[in-house]
């Protein structure tokens, strides 16, 4: 049965050849999604090696500052988990994996990586009690837009393989921003303060312990840090809420 799966799989490569999602070379009968030569290089950040890392120190700097910006206690504030599977760098190739998901509907390589994400956070003691997963909202009119969400993607993939519930609808963004692309530090904090709520409908049904919040990729930790706080402001200091991501972007 293997032999002819093997044979099958090598049919339909001739027939319709895949590429390497990074570097564009045809894919072999046994590769997936990434080529041989790109796999052995794929920057994994190895976060989930322990709970302190370069991405959750960010976060939780981010969320200290935001706090004190708007005069909220910061006492007795978990310290907040985080995890990303890969290095993110404008100048790489890899770049174009979490933009094949969030611009070319490029699913299938999108669940693929989210499974990686998954299979690394949930090998992580600090994670193995999450028991929710929200993605990343978008404004209803860059949805609608574009057709879905990416970090949605991300998150049910997740939420599979984990076993856990996925709510897509218990954060949403009620302002509509700009894109976060090319702005400064401070503009992305401005940009996002304040743009997120609980839907609190839908909050009601549920008391999670340990939330995951999820998106494509991390950057200065500006989205996150509104997603948390709206998030604690709800369901007060009792819950732990962590973070998730494909890409992290390295501040070296």
């Amino acid at each position: 049965m293997d032999n002819l799966k093997y044979y099958l799989s090598a049919l339909a490569d001739i027939a319709l050849p895949r590429c390497c999602i990074v570097c564009g070379r045809q894919l072999g009968t046994r590769e997936s999604h990434l080529c041989l030569y790109c796999s052995a290089d794929f920057p994994f950040t190895r976060f989930w090696i322990s709970p302190r890392n370069a991405m959750s120190d960010r976060l939780n700097l981010a969320l200290s500052r935001a706090m004190e910006k708007h005069q909220e206690s910061l006492a007795y504030e978990k310290y907040s988990y985080a995890i990303a599977l890969f290095y993110y760098h404008g100048e790489a190739a890899y770049k174009k994996i979490p933009q094949g998901l969030k611009y070319r509907k490029q699913f299938g390589e999108g669940r693929y990586f989210s499974r990686l994400l998954a299979e690394k956070a949930f090998s992580c003691r600090w994670f193995s009690d999450v028991d929710m997963l929200i993605p990343v909202p978008l404004h209803w009119r860059r949805k609608w837009k574009r057709g879905y969400n990416q970090a949605e993607v991300i998150a049910a993939e997740m939420a599979s393989m984990h076993g856990c519930l996925m709510q897509a609808d218990l954060l949403v963004r009620g302002k509509y921003t700009a894109t976060q692309t090319k702005l400064s530090v401070e503009e992305k904090k401005t940009n996002v303060d304040n743009a997120f709520s609980v839907c609190e409908k839908t909050a009601h049904r549920y008391s999670p312990k340990h939330i995951m919040l999820v998106d494509d990729v991390f950057t200065t930790g500006a989205t996150m840090t509104a997603c948390h706080r709206a998030l604690r402001k709800f369901y007060g200091r009792n819950i732990r809420i962590s973070a998730a991501a494909l890409g992290f972007v390295s501040s070296d």
